[in-house]
């Protein structure tokens, strides 16, 4: 068989589904595998919309041979609520399903996804985080002036209010828009879930009250213990120029858990990997490579 038609035979495209979990309606991707031998959980960064790891998620399908089931998620909570909200969904949809689940988490995403594994430790078997956000970096002041804007419901009212508006123009006119400015580079993946779900009022909202519990929470020091003792079930991606996971982490891990799996991404791909075609299809790569490593030792 030709590779062409093998990649055209395992080619299965995520799609959108509806679930209620702990109450809550909760948008979920997912791509089924015909005979599952692990899951997959993605977890996503800050701002959470599903859409823009639609890319990643068909390529990594690919690469693990479709063997393995995937699920990406997508409500936004405090940070707390969403780290329950992940624990509920293993319990509601494979708590009763014998297969190892992996979770994969992006940025915010990687530090729920190692507050799972605290609280699953038997249904859990690796966690990978990319470009993790684990701790607060006093030097970024990006992060500082979020923080600053994410305290003021007011400021934070108007800027919710103001992306609003722009996110009245017709689809055509927004597509333009980004295409011609910060989209030069976004994948039409990207640039569709930016006009679709970013540029709402509750969406912004949710994003600065996210982002204020987490400025909360990581400016605690990370519980190098609980990596320690579950080193060999734990990898991190980092980035070269990354301020929610900068370098100075990348070598603080290093020395406090000198056993762990880390690698840094020197491709050129950003924080925002999942914007683009390149950055989606190296990152799925990578995860795909690392998968296969710990589940054939």
């Amino acid at each position: 068989m030709s590779c062409q038609n093998l990649f055209f035979n395992l080619k299965k495209l995520a799609t959108l589904r509806l679930s209620k979990i702990s109450g809550h309606t909760t948008e979920l991707l997912e791509i089924q595998s015909d005979k599952p031998t692990f899951h997959v959980l993605f977890i996503p960064g800050n701002p959470g919309v599903v859409s823009y790891y639609k890319d990643f998620l068909e390529s990594l399908y690919e690469l693990l041979g479709g063997s393995a089931s995937k699920w990406e998620r997508g409500k936004l909570f405090s940070l707390q609520e969403q780290i329950d909200h992940k624990v509920d969904f293993i319990k509601q949809e494979l708590q009763n399903n014998e297969l190892p689940v992996v979770l994969v988490g992006h940025s915010i995403g990687s530090y729920i996804s190692l507050e799972v594994l605290r609280r699953s430790l038997e249904k859990v078997s690796y966690v990978i985080g990319l470009y993790p956000f684990l701790m607060l970096n006093p030097l970024s002041k990006q992060q500082s002036n979020i923080e600053n804007l994410a305290e003021s419901s007011i400021l934070s009212a108007l800027l919710s209010f103001g992306i609003a508006c722009l996110g009245l123009l017709p689809q055509c006119a927004l597509k333009l828009i980004l295409s011609k400015s910060i989209g030069s580079s976004m994948s039409d993946t990207a640039i569709d879930a930016t006009c679709s779900h970013l540029l709402q009022y509750h969406t912004i909202r949710n994003v600065l009250y996210m982002a204020l519990t987490e400025f909360r929470k990581l400016s605690e020091t990370p519980d190098w213990a609980f990596m320690r003792e579950n080193q060999e079930k734990v990898a991190f991606l980092f980035g070269v120029d990354d301020h929610w996971g900068p370098l100075q982490m990348f070598e603080e891990i290093s020395k406090q858990v000198p056993g762990i799996a880390l690698s840094i991404e020197r491709e050129g791909h950003t924080h925002s990997f999942s914007c683009t075609e390149a950055g989606s299809v190296w990152v799925a790569q990578h995860v795909a490579s690392l998968i296969e490593k710990q589940l054939s030792s």
